[in-house]
């Protein structure tokens, strides 16, 4: 039943003026898409058997100043559940946190927090912010495996949507280690100098690596594929959807109910 509501809603929210999106506070709808927040996650399939969730990752609406990652939202409790280990994100000492808002509504601020404590906050004066929002974040005074809640509080009224996302902290540090047994190369050249140039001859293989992956990550969209559920699709992607061509606008995975008709100006924009 969700499912066939969330339609209609997300449909009327992107095309109503913004003048009827403030006038309406139940069509303000929005979440983190990424680093996937836990909804995203469920709606993607990376976690399974979430309950509603899965189908309206945009509907954790609960009223301002919980610190849950439902909001205190019954509906949704499955993403309070710490023992399902959601997949954690690895970042550096900054994030860009970027949200997918399916009808939008004027906003006081945009609040991140970890373990209680707020590490930033925007605000935007009530204004109405575009279909995606993008906030850079300094998460450096944290490591290791981090949950952080991000909290849309509406301007004009007393609620907020909420999303938590799972972030592994200073997580590619490992692959400094790795590059540092290069330093043993200056005692490999006297003993095998003749077959050190030999070996690196082959180097040639990576550019031609390089060469083939180029032109993957740019045939998906120069083709216009066709539209289908459970796709990764990047910023810049076209796709072809019931005759219509559409570019990528926000990164996500796709399923089915994120059709880019319906998904139109949050996710896809019509070429």
């Amino acid at each position: 039943m969700r499912r066939k509501i969330a339609y209609p809603l997300a449909t009327l929210g992107m095309v109503a003026s913004s003048l009827a999106v403030a006038s309406s506070p139940a069509l303000a709808h929005g979440y983190v898409s990424s680093p996937p927040s836990r909804q995203a996650q469920c709606a993607a399939g990376a976690v399974a058997n979430c309950g509603a969730i899965q189908f309206e990752p945009q509907s954790v609406e609960a009223p301002k100043g919980s610190t849950q990652c439902n909001g205190g939202n019954a509906n949704f409790s499955v993403l309070n559940d710490n023992s399902r280990n959601w997949p954690a994100t690895s970042v550096g000492s900054s994030v860009t946190f970027n949200w997918v808002l399916t009808a939008r509504h004027r906003t006081a601020t945009w609040v991140y927090s970890i373990g209680g404590k707020q590490i930033a906050s925007f605000n935007d004066n009530n204004a109405i912010p575009n279909a995606t929002v993008s906030h850079k974040v300094d998460v450096s005074g944290f490591s290791g495996r981090q949950t952080v809640l991000a909290v849309w509080n509406i301007g004009d009224t007393i609620n907020a949507f909420y999303s938590c996302v799972d972030l592994n902290i200073g997580g590619g540090g490992g692959s400094t280690p790795t590059t540092a047994p290069t330093t043993a190369a200056p005692t490999t050249p006297p003993t095998k100098a003749p077959t050190a140039a030999p070996t690196t001859a082959p180097t040639t293989v990576a550019p031609t690596r390089t060469a083939t992956t180029a032109p993957t990550s740019t045939s998906k969209p120069a083709n216009g594929k066709e539209w289908a559920p459970g796709v990764a699709y990047r910023v810049d992607d076209v796709v072809t959807y019931e005759g219509v061509s559409y570019k990528c606008r926000q990164g996500h995975s796709s399923i089915r109910s994120w059709e880019p008709s319906i998904w139109t100006l949050a996710l896809w924009l019509p070429l």
